[in-house]
């Protein structure tokens, strides 16, 4: 599959989206100064884990972190791939640990052979002001899709990397393991709703959006007295 990478700048902060794997899942590589960050590395074959490390040495930046919005398999499928080469700590919310636990099993029944991590990912509890290095963000919890799931918020860039919470005029699917649209609708009113308007959306597939354009127009969860 062909890598298709699109750089926005978002000052102070870069941010490229690469839209990767069989699943066309977007994984963030975040610039700020001499340092970078990666959220969701879903790396499905060694051309596009090779398109964005060559991106990441063109920056002259240094990867301080890997940020998981969840365990998804689409979503963690080229972690072992930055590891191998970056020797730097990974982010998962702790609520719920399954998926993570389960990545082999997770890929097997999506096709692929991929090994389990003898590791426990370090916290990413909801909190304001999370810092990894030169990046801060408030972690928003946000379940419904995942159990684990959370959407990290830059509120000085205005940007959401949301996940699969929530998509161009549609939301993450609910039939997975501890799916459920209530939660999920809940999460997007309570968590993301209330944002600014022009709050810019990065979700985990498909185009970016705004949380005004979703208020307005998303089709399975309207926002209230709109």
């Amino acid at each position: 599959m062909n890598v298709i990478a699109s750089f926005f700048y978002i000052l102070p902060m870069k941010l490229k989206k690469f839209e990767v794997g069989p699943f066309s899942e977007n994984t963030y590589l975040l610039l700020e100064d001499d340092q970078a960050l990666i959220v969701d590395p879903g790396f499905s074959s060694p051309n596009e884990y090779k398109s964005f490390k060559s991106e990441l040495e063109d920056t002259g930046t240094e990867l301080q972190a890997v940020c998981l919005t969840h365990a998804h398999v689409d979503h963690i499928l080229g972690l072992h791939r930055v590891l191998r080469d970056f020797e730097v700590p990974v982010y998962l919310n702790h609520s719920d640990l399954y998926l993570w636990n389960h990545f082999e099993q997770q890929s097997k029944a999506f096709g692929f052979q991929s090994v389990g991590f003898d590791f426990t990912p370090e916290p990413l509890p909801e909190q304001e002001g999370f810092t990894m290095g030169n990046f801060m963000f408030d972690v928003l919890y946000t379940p419904g899709h995942a159990p684990d799931h959370v959407s990290l918020y830059f509120k000085e860039e205005g940007v959401l990397i949301a996940g699969d919470v929530i998509f161009f005029e549609s939301i993450g699917r609910t039939d997975l393991y501890k799916g459920n649209f209530d939660t999920l609708a809940q999460s997007i009113r309570e968590k993301l709703y209330i944002l600014p308007d022009n709050t810019t959306v990065y979700p985990g597939h498909g185009p970016v959006t705004t949380i005004e354009r979703e208020k307005q127009h998303n089709a399975f969860v309207k926002a209230e007295n709109t």
